[in-house]
């Protein structure tokens, strides 16, 4: 047997990035739970009291390539530390702003903590490195599931605020957060990181990226992503707003609704990582497809609770068939000596449509209503469906083919291409 397929699914590094993945998950939760509430209270018009959750993603999206860059020159593990520590540097922004009633702090806290997400978005490409190819699905589901630990505990963290720090506000969320982070710097230092890929022949200098060298299979991998980044956030940050301003529910209500995306949103990692092995990327991305149009036909459905719940169910579960399915895409077809640049162009793109789709789904709810916010998501999801088909029985590039050919100017076009 080849000594690559003894390596288990569940591994040292694994459990590592797994544990560290609860704490930033953790993080962002915690923001997006308390950020519009501080930016109601300090922002100078409450008009930006969104802005703290907008300059977070923000600052995933711009800081995303770099982070890349970053460990590709001095690899994971420097990257992830580095990670905490500006974690622990936006804790202490954040506190101090929330001491001294400092919105302008508060949102400069919140776009520092979104650099350190950016490179903690990495750690679902670390977790293929640490098993064989064909488990790489498997390993991104795993990794996602660490993601509803984080979800529990980020807003956890905002209601038991005030029993950290006594009439502190939110500062007690932010001194807690400091301490998981330091838990996470301890754990991320204990990284190896050793690969389930043979990386004999692979060029680890830059080399360059050139739009024509993009394998079809790697923008498809891309679109799923942005397409299924945007459409989420664009979605689930109107659907807020409009339950609760705009139709009057209530706020357990609309909670409970949120609740239920975020878990939606990881739970099916459960079952995703197998069904990719067994299936194939391309066609869990056809049924990622298949629930958004779903969505879009509960939310167009009407606007009760239980409208409201099943359409953030199934959008929740839509965006984790993308996003698992195109991360796995991008890891099999990605030329290996291309695969950092593609992993930050990809992160950025993601990011950088999750931060527009934030920016505006405000606007287009309030000046054309919630169906137009549904409806307007239409045209994203059919170009992807109708690029997934047209793609759909093209062969996925073989390391050894991607390598054959040369480090520098192979495109890894199929294995029968010239």
């Amino acid at each position: 047997m080849n000594r690559k397929s003894s390596w288990e699914l569940v591994n040292r590094d694994l459990l590592m990035l797994l544990g560290s993945q609860i704490v930033f998950v953790s993080a962002g939760a915690m923001t997006v739970t308390m950020a519009g509430i501080v930016g109601s209270q300090l922002a100078p018009n409450s008009a930006l009291a969104t802005l703290p959750v907008s300059l977070m993603v923000l600052g995933t999206a711009l800081a995303a390539f770099p982070a890349a860059q970053l460990m590709r020159i001095l690899g994971r593990r420097f990257g992830f530390l580095s990670a905490t520590l500006i974690a622990l540097l936006s804790c202490a922004i954040g506190y101090w702003g929330l001491r001294l009633g400092s919105f302008n702090l508060y949102c400069l806290a919140t776009g520092t903590l979104g650099v350190s997400l950016a490179f903690s978005q990495q750690f679902r490409y670390a977790a293929t490195e640490t098993v064989v190819p064909d488990r790489a699905g498997s390993a991104i589901s795993l990794l996602l599931l660490g993601s509803v630990g984080g979800a529990i505990v980020g807003p956890e963290l905002v209601a038991r605020s005030e029993q950290i720090i006594p009439e502190g506000g939110f500062s007690g969320a932010l001194l807690a957060a400091a301490v998981l982070f330091t838990v996470a710097f301890v754990l991320l230092g204990q990284l190896s990181l050793r690969s389930g890929v043979d990386t004999t022949g692979v060029n680890t200098h830059r080399v360059r990226l050139r739009l024509p060298d993009i394998h079809p299979l790697v923008w498809l991998a891309m679109a799923a992503g942005v397409v299924g980044q945007g459409v989420m956030t664009f979605v689930m940050t109107a659907t807020p707003v409009a339950m609760h301003v705009v139709d009057g529910h209530s706020l357990a209500d609309t909670a409970a609704v949120v609740r239920a995306h975020v878990l939606a949103m990881y739970m099916p990692s459960l079952v995703s990582g197998w069904l990719i092995a067994r299936f194939g990327a391309r066609p869990i991305m056809g049924v990622g497809v298949l629930i958004l149009l779903a969505t879009m036909a509960a939310a167009l459905a009407g606007q009760t609770v239980l409208h409201y719940g099943l359409a953030m169910v199934l959008l929740g579960a839509g965006w984790n068939f993308l996003f698992v399915g195109g991360t796995t895409l991008l890891v099999q077809s990605a030329h290996p000596n291309k695969q950092f640049q593609l992993q930050g162009y990809n992160d950025a793109a993601i990011f950088g449509s999750a931060a527009a789709a934030s920016f505006a789904a405000g606007a287009v709810l309030e000046f054309m209503g919630w169906e137009m916010v549904i409806v307007s998501t239409m045209l994203p999801v059919v170009l992807l469906g109708g690029m997934l088909v047209w793609l759909w029985a093209r062969p996925t590039p073989t390391r050894e083919t991607c390598l054959g050919e040369g480090d520098a100017t192979y495109d890894c076009k199929n294995p029968s291409d010239p």
